[in-house]
């Protein structure tokens, strides 16, 4: 927890000098607690703070957090009032359409955020009901999006490729795209994106570039985290190994990573071997919860 100083929290929030402006994004369902939070963030030189009302998980949920949050207008309004009111620096909000079908809250929350004093609000296409299953829903969107009169609205969702996040422009109104998992899965979709709306073909990257963005990532995850770096980069092999190029083989040493020696040796032979692989198709997406959404 971010206020009891647990080293785990802090450790999520390190930042550089380069990251800025950062926005940190917090969730809770006490109003205390998240008002508290907020000003501490505002108190460590942040630029800004972002309240989750879109987390499905249960261990969230549970208690008030997240999604939950989208069920009690006027609560929910009082602890955005009250966070808003406790710090100078721009307050924004993440949510959902609603917690279910039946319960899209969205569009009326957004216009109410709005005359509270919210800077901006990202939608995620989907019901908290959904979790991540299904398609995004654009229409949803659209409605949020429509219910701001001058705050920008982001649309999230299901954005993978530049014409996903074109499409969510054009079909929702939104004023800007967030991209989450499928940046995950392919880091160059941002320069993708640029490309496209530039008029260009979206440029794929060449080896160099591949290998050299693998040994940054693992340079600074191993920098911050030491040897436990070797375990962390082992997800990201298996999420992005296919959009970088790594044979199939060197992504299952990518997997099995215990020493920073492990990783040049790969890296070194990944360099003269790119091309190689058989499948374009990432070995493992980005995880999401198993089983019935309620139960996360």
């Amino acid at each position: 927890m971010l206020l009891g100083g647990r080293p785990k929290s802090l450790k999520l929030i390190e930042t550089t000098p380069d990251d800025r402006p950062l926005t940190v994004q917090i969730f809770g369902g006490v109003l205390r607690e998240v008002v508290e939070a907020a000003r501490k963030l505002e108190g460590l030189g942040y630029e800004a703070v972002d309240l989750n009302m879109g987390c499905p998980m249960a261990k969230v949920t549970g208690g008030g957090g997240g999604a939950r949050l989208m069920c009690d207008r006027e609560g929910t309004c009082e602890l955005v009032s009250r966070v808003v009111e406790a710090v100078s620096i721009p307050v924004s909000v993440k949510m959902r359409l609603g917690w279910d079908r039946e319960n899209r809250t969205a569009p009326a929350l957004t216009r109410a955020f709005e005359g509270i004093g919210v800077c901006a609000v990202t939608v995620h296409g989907r019901t908290r009901q959904q979790g991540f299953t299904g398609v995004v829903d654009l229409d949803g969107v659209a409605e949020t999006a429509a219910a701001a009169e001058s705050i920008p609205v982001v649309g999230n969702g299901d954005v993978r490729t530049p014409a996903d996040a074109l499409r969510m422009r054009r079909v929702t109104g939104c004023d800007a795209v967030a991209i989450g998992r499928g940046a995950m899965l392919d880091p160059w979709v941002f320069r993708k994106i640029a490309d496209v709306e530039a008029g260009r073909p979206p440029r794929e990257p060449s080896p160099a570039e591949r290998v050299a963005f693998l040994r940054r990532h693992f340079e600074l995850m191993h920098g911050q985290h030491g040897d436990y770096g070797c375990v962390l980069i082992r997800k990201f092999a298996a999420w992005y190994g296919a959009t970088l190029g790594i044979p199939e083989d060197l992504e299952d040493r990518l997997r099995r990573l215990e020493t920073a020696g492990q990783f040049e040796a790969v890296a070194a032979e990944a360099e003269g071997r790119l091309g190689e692989r058989r499948t374009d198709v990432a070995t493992a997406l980005v995880r999401t919860p198993n089983g019935p959404v309620e139960h996360w």
